[in-house]
């Protein structure tokens, strides 16, 4: 078939799997050109391994440190009659390229909540790789069911203590709206919280010592984001801040597990990038195109794998990780530096329906969207019939 994008909302309806396979492509061609990672991991679990963040934490892995890489996900594949998910195709493609380079790369698609997968794999860790020196805690999910309870939990983006109301953009038609958002629920923040918490992370460490499959000196980390003054009520102080605060939390019980056998356990913090989480929170597609103006015009703009490839060379590998008073990994100081959101706040006091496309980088952003879904690759002809049933042979 001919697939052209189909966007609703904060939504792609159709993905293109040569333009996904493109768009790992390029990610791989970034850590390659950026040369070797000393000392890097040798035996990889990414947890949540085909879109955003944890994907090119698998591509960082393979690619940079030549790792074997287990990958974790819930994602659908093609039908003759409909494309399947982006991080399908994603991971499709990353296959194809490691196993082209001879590296090991196995995948397992399912619920990253439930026992059954947890066992599954550590079943194909026993038996394919031993040990792993490296867990990537990835997981971006809106709901989940919990293993020991059978509590269906879905998380909520909403501000805590009062309502808020902020300037969005309503991305189909190009104009900014407020929206009021309410203040979240206890029972709605605890939902969150057992979503998008630490407490999965937790079971996944302590299944995987449990078993024998931690190697000595095997390291973790889960990713946050923190943000500046524009996302605080919504992102930090609101529910999704409760729930990333709970990894604060968690991790400290984590990294005295790991640090028993000389390993470690961090939080890294990353900017604010596209992805499909974020452009369901109102504010961010507009912070977002202006942050990347901004950016741009500095010459510090980054993507995902921009990002991981920093975090991975300068702190999680690196000999002078930059670490914050919490102890978290710090990847996001370009974005935080105080004269980058000086401007930003500046462009935002100033931004209307009449300069949306001036004075920030919205096209920018829009472009950096629909690439998500495999769209917008000047080296894929979207003119040409394509086959949307993509197998991947190593997936468990």
């Amino acid at each position: 078939m001919i697939i052209k994008p189909r966007v609703r909302g904060f939504l792609c309806v159709t993905t293109h799997p040569t333009g996904c396979a493109a768009n790992v492509k390029r990610q791989i061609d970034y850590v390659t050109a950026n040369g070797r990672i000393e000392n890097g991991p040798k035996k990889v679990l990414v947890i949540g391994a085909s879109t955003g963040y944890g994907l090119a934490s698998r591509i960082t892995a393979a690619f940079g440190s030549g790792a074997a890489t287990l990958g974790l996900f819930f994602e659908k594949e093609g039908t003759e009659k409909k494309t399947g998910s982006a991080g399908w195709y994603n991971s499709a493609g990353f296959h194809h390229y490691a196993e082209a380079e001879g590296l090991y790369a196995k995948s397992i698609n399912g619920d990253a909540f439930s026992d059954e997968i947890k066992q599954k794999t550590i079943d194909v860790i026993k038996e394919d790789l031993g040990q792993v020196d490296l867990v990537v805690y990835s997981l971006a999910s809106p709901v989940r069911k919990h293993p020991k309870t059978e509590v269906l939990h879905r998380s909520t983006l909403k501000p805590i203590g009062q309502d808020v109301v902020q300037t969005g953009i309503d991305t189909d038609k190009n104009l900014l709206k407020q929206f009021t958002i309410e203040a979240a629920s206890q029972e709605e923040i605890d939902n969150t919280v057992a979503v998008m918490g630490g407490e999965d992370w937790q079971m996944w460490i302590d299944a995987l010592d449990e078993a024998g499959v931690l190697a000595p000196g095997a390291k973790t980390t889960a990713y946050t984001y923190l943000g500046d003054q524009i996302t605080q009520d919504i992102y930090w102080d609101g529910t999704i801040g409760a729930a990333k605060k709970d990894l604060d939390k968690k991790v400290l019980s984590i990294r005295k597990k790991l640090a028993a056998h000389g390993g470690d356990a961090r939080v890294s913090v990353l900017k604010a990038v596209v992805t499909q989480a974020s452009s369901a929170i109102p504010v961010m597609p507009l912070y977002l195109g202006l942050l990347f103006k901004v950016m741009k015009e500095e010459g510090t703009h980054e993507n995902c794998i921009e990002q991981i490839d920093l975090l991975f060379r300068e702190s999680l590998y690196g000999d002078t990780p930059r670490l914050d008073e919490e102890g978290r990994l710090r990847a996001d100081y370009k974005e935080l530096l105080p004269e980058i959101q000086r401007k930003v706040e500046g462009l935002w006091a100033q931004i209307n329906d009449e300069n949306l496309f001036e004075i920030s980088d919205m096209q920018g952003y829009k472009d950096e969207f629909l690439k998500l879904f495999g769209f917008g690759f000047d080296e894929v002809d979207y003119e040409s019939d394509v086959d949307p049933v993509v197998p991947i042979k190593n997936v468990v």
